[in-house]
């Protein structure tokens, strides 16, 4: 089924239009925002709003349908961050220059790792954002 456009607005708006992942803001991403299917349709993931969550192609395409992965600390399975179910603060926090986001659990390490949180481009773009008073995302 094909996600209307006020779904897709209430979705973007609920997320403050940044990235649920990594906390990219869309209005300096040189790349498009979608909307992500927490738990993907291919593993028969709803269409509702606790579904879906706002994701920057670079987290959307990292997280394809994984919903799981291992933590590099303990090597265990675990969940990914889950934006309807964590709290982002519970699992992350930025380090001291704001430039990269730290996993604090298991799930934030996880998420980290598959996710590329801390990719070269992404983490330029905070540096830059902070240096202006733009960075972090209230």
């Amino acid at each position: 089924m094909s996600l209307t456009k006020k779904t897709k607005e209430a979705v973007a708006q609920r997320a403050g239009y940044c990235c649920e992942y990594c906390r990219s803001q869309e209005k300096f991403s040189p790349s498009r925002f979608s909307v992500d299917h927490i738990i993907p349709t291919a593993k028969l993931g709803e269409d509702d709003l606790a579904n879906l969550c706002y994701a920057c192609q670079a987290c959307n395409n990292h997280k394809y349908t994984n919903t799981a992965t291992t933590d590099p600390v303990t090597g265990e399975n675990t969940s990914l961050f889950n934006p309807r179910l964590h709290f982002w603060e519970e699992h992350f926090v930025w380090n001291e220059d704001k430039s990269e986001v730290i996993g604090i659990t298991p799930i934030g390490r996880a998420t980290i790792v598959k996710l590329k949180l801390n990719r070269s481009g992404v983490k330029n773009l905070r540096v830059a954002l902070k240096k202006l008073g733009l960075h972090p995302p209230e």
